[in-house]
């Protein structure tokens, strides 16, 4: 497909990428009322599904990023959003997400597809839904990309479409711009409460021999894998985790409407997660690359009224390119 021309055009503080990233979690005030339902998986976990229902026949799966969950601002103002055009929602809590540790050894990792699998064939077992839209952030987006282009010959019919933001399509790459001085700020928030859910997992489970002098000392989402993400989902290493995880070699097997919009300033992303060529060679992915929002921000100025580009962006390419009739 060509290349979506963006609109977005924040004013003047907000062209900062690092101002952009770090004001919607920081300053939005979006809240919004779920109805939670915990479903038990396969193997003898739960997963917390957050509801937020206008009596839809359109239900949008919201899938939040990296030690994220259905209070980030992201999720609410999207959900809010989609709710005032009459479409139903749910946030896909990743296991350990929703304020609760999940039963298992295992929680989530940046391919773990299955479990939105699972979430979503939940769903169409149980309710009535005519459409179902996938909206997914950061790794949650790359989950979005990796289910549509790996699950595409067992997708129901009723999936209809996908909008994923601020992906790191290529992990490889990705994580190698993450270790950048840039970023280390970034890193430290998100390895504090990384490193204390592994903790957690040493204690309750004894036979995960953690290396705690190490996991103190890590300082890379390299040093982690090592330590959690390669032993406990049986990887060969973090070079191979971040290959069978990575979503960019599935975006041309995706045969529905899909947008994905990475920002050219987004601290978090290589030059690879930029996937021109999948987009110009596909009848079904899109792609925007606005010059400006950060990663996950695409703020506009300091006036809350204005500041729902990307919730707008995300209505229109439902009723423009899924083609879902709403309001």
């Amino acid at each position: 497909m060509p290349l979506f021309i963006s609109d977005f055009s924040p004013t003047l503080p907000f062209k900062n990428n690092h101002f952009n990233t770090m004001y919607r979690p920081m300053f939005m005030k979006d809240t919004c009322s779920f109805l939670r339902k915990r479903i038990t998986t396969w193997d003898n976990d739960f997963i917390d599904l957050d509801f937020s229902l206008v009596g839809s026949k359109t239900l949008a799966v919201l899938i939040h990023g990296l030690e994220g969950s259905s209070a980030s601002k992201y999720i609410t103002s999207n959900s809010n959003h989609l709710n005032k055009h009459k479409i139903d929602t749910v946030c896909f809590n990743l296991r350990s997400c929703s304020g609760e540790d999940n039963l298992l050894l295992g929680t989530y990792h940046s391919g773990k597809s299955e479990d939105l699998n699972f979430v979503i064939n939940h769903v169409l077992e149980n309710y009535l839904y005519e459409n179902i839209i996938l909206l997914g952030f950061s790794l949650g987006g790359n989950l979005t990309l990796k289910y549509l282009g790996e699950y595409k010959d067992q997708i129901s019919t009723k999936v209809k479409g996908a909008i994923a933001v601020s992906v790191p399509v290529d992990i490889t790459t990705a994580e190698a711009e993450m270790d950048k001085l840039k970023n280390k700020l970034y890193m430290e928030v998100f390895f504090k409460t990384m490193k204390n859910k592994i903790l957690e997992k040493a204690y309750k489970f004894p036979e995960y021999n953690l290396d705690k002098d190490k996991l103190f000392k890590a300082t890379k989402f390299k040093h982690l894998e090592h330590l959690y993400t390669v032993p406990v989902f049986g990887f060969k290493s973090p070079e191979d985790y971040w290959e069978k995880a990575s979503s960019k070699p599935y975006l041309l097997k995706i045969d529905k409407p899909t947008l994905l919009i990475n920002a050219k300033d987004d601290t978090f992303l290589s030059k690879e997660c930029y996937p021109l060529e999948e987009a110009r060679a596909s009848n079904y992915f899109h792609l925007e690359i606005p010059n400006y929002g950060g990663h996950v921000g695409f703020m506009t100025s300091f006036k809350p009224q204005e500041n729902k580009w990307l919730e707008h962006r995300v209505v229109r390419f439902i009723k423009e390119n899924i083609q879902i009739d709403i309001i």
